[in-house]
């Protein structure tokens, strides 16, 4: 009889990071750690933090090492072993191809006379990511027109993505592959690694999660994710129909409260038969 696995891949911040606003159980983490310790479990960080900030993380915060971690907003998959970062390279040939043959300083040389962009540091750039600061005065919406045109005119499939820097108050504008999402990178790991969908559980808890939250992988959103965020995901698994695959963690039938960690180790239970008699033995209460 072939033994259980599980693919857990999960997003950092807010989700098994407890840097929000709600309260972490004070067990969530080591009984996090612990289930992640099996060898049946392989465990992937999806995060949009660069490898060192992943690994400040992992450190500060002692969460269980992971097999593979998916880095930089889709752009890099790493497999960890024996305290070495290999790069998937097959990753990196899949989402290549949206680039047209152009590399990073190309691309670069192709906005170089837009003056409302401000390059980010070498450091959170990386083959396939090319990142910039915008001041919250520039009008966005043109700025990504004029921007998506000229990738057009030389055939560069890329997908721009603007987000806000609440604390620095910067807009934050980075241009990626087209297939370089959380979404398609955890497919393509799974596959690359052959589990089947039923052998995997996602995690996450905001809107750049929503794609796999959404989509026909199981997917849980963890209760410390925002009001709107909850509303969103459940509205466009029903509209995916793929509502089957969507949980939202509660804490209502679980001792760890369904926020952070506890709230993956929740979306397992839910998801993950073959476990989920391991978790209520080591008191983690999760009827279904």
């Amino acid at each position: 009889m072939t033994e259980s696995r599980l693919l857990l891949c999960t997003d950092m911040d807010r989700t098994v990071i407890p840097n929000g606003e709600q309260p972490e159980h004070p067990q969530a983490r080591t009984q996090f750690a612990a289930f992640c310790s099996q060898p049946q479990v392989s465990l992937v960080y999806v995060t949009g933090r660069h490898k060192e900030l992943v690994r400040k993380a992992i450190q500060h915060y002692k969460l269980p090492r992971p097999d593979y971690v998916i880095t930089d907003v889709g752009t890099k998959i790493y497999h960890l072993e024996k305290q070495q970062w290999h790069e998937l390279q097959a990753w990196e040939d899949e989402i290549d191809k949206d680039w047209q043959g152009k590399n990073h300083g190309q691309l670069k040389d192709l906005f170089a006379d837009i003056e409302d962009l401000r390059l980010q540091e070498e450091g959170k750039q990386n083959t396939h990511k090319l990142s910039y600061y915008v001041s919250l005065d520039v009008r966005h919406e043109e700025l990504l027109s004029l921007m998506a045109q000229r990738l057009d005119e030389y055939a560069v499939r890329a997908s721009l993505v603007w987000s806000i820097d609440e604390q620095e108050d910067v807009g934050l504008l980075d241009v990626l592959p087209q297939n370089a999402t959380k979404l398609h990178a955890i497919d393509f790991l799974r596959q690359q690694l052959g589990f089947s969908l039923s052998e995997v559980v996602f995690a996450g808890d905001s809107g750049n999660d929503l794609p796999v939250l959404a989509s026909a992988i199981p997917s849980v959103l963890v209760a410390n994710a925002a009001a709107d965020i909850k509303e969103t995901a459940h509205h466009l698994a029903q509209q995916n129909n793929t509502l089957q695959a969507y949980y939202l963690a509660t804490g209502n039938n679980a001792n760890l409260n369904g926020n952070y960690s506890g709230g993956v180790l929740e979306g397992v239970c839910h998801f993950a038969s073959a476990f989920r008699q391991q978790l209520k033995q080591s008191g983690f209460c999760c009827d279904e």
